[in-house]
């Protein structure tokens, strides 16, 4: 699936289905808390959808504090259309509404790393990511 046959939409209003459709089929924990999910996305400052003939291919969200900070806590792509460039389009479209921000940031599984740093994103030097989570989704290598 090429990324020029993809339509990128920003809002909030998603279709339930399709939301929680693309978040099983990425494997992500979230899924399992639909109410939860829905209520994050609708809450998030912004959020990308990709759309290929009617059907959520990708999604990624953005919260900040509309300033200085932005977090990027979520970045999906249906598994058959990975590594078609959805997922980079995505990203590109966060990175352009908060380019001017002092800080934006994300955390990624260990898997995902390498296409961040494309994305123009670094390690950290001077801090250490820190979280209160569950990994039972995302155990240790």
């Amino acid at each position: 699936m090429a990324a020029e046959n993809i339509e990128y939409g920003e809002g909030t209003d998603l279709p339930r289905d399709q939301v929680l459709n693309l978040y099983r089929a990425c494997g992500w924990s979230a899924a399992s808390k639909p109410e939860e999910l829905l209520q994050a996305l609708r809450k998030s400052e912004t959020v990308i959808s990709a759309w290929h003939q009617g059907t959520l291919v990708g999604l990624g969200n953005a919260i900040s504090d509309g300033a200085l900070v932005v977090y990027y806590p979520h970045l999906l792509v249906l598994p058959p259309y990975q590594r078609s460039g959805i997922g980079r389009g995505i990203m590109e479209r966060l990175k352009e509404r908060y380019t001017h921000f002092h800080q934006q940031v994300l955390l990624a599984i260990r898997d995902a790393a390498p296409f961040y740093e494309r994305m123009g994103f670094t390690y950290a030097t001077t801090v250490k990511a820190m979280w209160v989570y569950d990994e039972s989704d995302h155990p240790p290598p």
